[in-house]
């Protein structure tokens, strides 16, 4: 491992903004360090695992009982969902939210733009391994950048012959001081699939609280989305962009202490509020094509 980190911060690192180093349990993280704010990505999953501006307290939640090891994923950060959102459409024994998440990625470029917020991108590209999965040529690629604000983009291309249909979600993670405190605002009046309750289809009335275990795909909303959250005193802006779901997760009290990554008490910590391509809005990928999906994270003023 010790060699391939010197290989890629000969490769990429940017002496004061950008470096590789082993992380918890020897995974190759990415340490981000700018004047707006630092990030830590790892390799595994193309996975953001930390931001935070400075003078802020960190925007994503990272569980303290998460796993590091190799071909397991992060609990909390940014989990990179693809070919597919949750279970496999067709094969539940295939891997849940795709089989991008827990591999090895590649560093392929870094970046100190002109406001001196740092891009990485990252990428992943089919193998006998993943066609044995899903039988298609792709490359994935997730371009990260750290500024002022947080800057996700999710580029899924068809490098085959054949056309392919994908879905998938960056899967975000906020920190939040009291989860059932905070009001999500920008899903008034959608219409959205209640798992908890079955499947059914309901009508979202006002902003989203928390109150129970939630689990809730948002249909048709392009929106952006707020997570109101007056114990930490602050108002997390969440912009997309070719999503057309969006999904609210919090696993409660039960949920919680059935997840070994997750401590008992940690689900007042978080509210997932993903970036997704699920349902009725999974795309199709022509042979040369490609697909963006965007997601931006910012402190509202």
């Amino acid at each position: 491992m010790s060699t391939d980190l010197q290989l890629l911060n000969e490769q990429f690192a940017i002496p004061g903004y950008l470096s590789f180093a082993a992380g918890p349990e020897g995974l190759p993280m990415v340490a981000i360090e700018n004047r707006h704010a630092s990030a830590i990505v790892a390799v595994q999953g193309g996975h953001v695992a930390r931001y935070q501006p400075h003078g802020a307290a960190p925007v994503l939640w990272v569980s303290r009982a998460s796993s590091y090891a190799a071909g397991r994923s992060i609990r909390g950060g940014i989990p990179v969902c693809w070919p597919w959102f949750a279970q496999h459409p067709s094969d539940p024994s295939k891997p849940f939210h795709g089989f991008v998440r827990a591999r090895m990625w590649q560093a392929r470029g870094s970046a100190v733009l002109a406001d001196e917020s740092v891009q990485l991108r990252l990428g992943i590209a089919d193998s006998d391994e993943t066609r044995a999965i899903w039988p298609y040529a792709f490359d994935l690629e997730l371009v990260v950048t750290v500024g002022p604000r947080l800057s996700v983009e999710l580029i899924g291309r068809n490098t085959g012959d054949a056309p392919f249909t994908a879905g998938g979600a960056l899967h975000s993670y906020y920190q939040v001081g009291d989860v059932a405190r905070v009001a999500i605002g920008g899903l008034e009046g959608a219409e959205y699939i209640d798992k908890v309750a079955g499947g059914a289809r309901l009508r979202q009335d006002g902003a989203v609280t928390i109150a129970g275990e939630t689990d809730r795909i948002y249909l048709d909303t392009a929106a952006a989305c707020t997570i109101d959250d007056p114990a930490l005193g602050r108002r997390v802006l969440v912009e997309k962009a070719n999503s057309r779901t969006t999904v609210v997760w919090n696993p409660w009290i039960e949920k919680a202490r059935a997840m070994p990554d997750c401590d008992d008490d940690e689900f007042r910590d978080f509210v997932c509020v993903e970036t997704t391509n699920a349902v009725d809005d999974v795309y199709e990928v022509a042979p040369g094509g490609e697909h963006r999906l965007s997601l931006a994270i910012s402190l509202a003023a």
